[in-house]
């Protein structure tokens, strides 16, 4: 039986991760096209999905994109400061799902219950320099380029640029 909704967009909901999600998690972050997305270099196997799983909520949010009940991704909060207010934000989408808006959707609702129910002031985000769907994703939801880390990350055998991206409270409330 799939978690209890926590967020509900107008296309897309975002739920709790169960145990039963474990299986879609774990053959998703092993698409090359996702963990190349991600700058991850080492496939994840059912039992470090599972630790990963029994650590949810440690340091953070991790919630399941859904469309129709059915998971396409992930996305979450980390490295939250309560005292400073901020949280990086993180996100990833299926293959199959890309180009639909889920993530942006997905990402503006997150956004949007850091604001308002955690009263955080900022939330930040990366993207690779190759990675232009998730750098447009950010910019849809109102994130600036805060700067650019230059050859910060060795991605699929090459040094490529982090793009640092962050959004204050007040700049997302003045859009909506």
């Amino acid at each position: 039986m799939p978690g209890p909704v926590f967020l509900d967009g107008e296309r897309i909901t975002l739920r709790t991760v169960e145990e039963e999600d474990l299986e879609f998690l774990q053959h998703d972050i092993n698409d090359p096209e996702v963990w190349r997305s991600l700058g991850a270099v080492s496939p994840v196997n059912a039992e470090q999905e599972r630790e990963w799983f029994e650590g949810i909520g440690d340091d953070g949010v991790s919630l399941l994109v859904c469309v129709e009940g059915e998971p396409v991704g992930m996305i979450g909060l980390s490295d939250v400061v309560e005292v400073w207010g901020r949280a990086e934000v993180g996100y990833w989408v299926t293959p199959d799902s890309w180009g639909e808006g889920y993530a942006t959707e997905a990402t503006d609702l997150l956004v949007g219950y850091a604001f308002d129910q955690r009263r955080l002031n900022k939330v930040v985000a990366t993207a690779f320099e190759h990675n232009a769907g998730s750098r447009r994703v950010l910019e849809k939801v109102g994130f600036v380029e805060e700067g650019v880390h230059r050859e910060e990350a060795f991605v699929d055998g090459e040094f490529v640029d982090v793009h640092r991206y962050g959004l204050l409270a007040r700049e997302w409330r003045e859009q909506r």
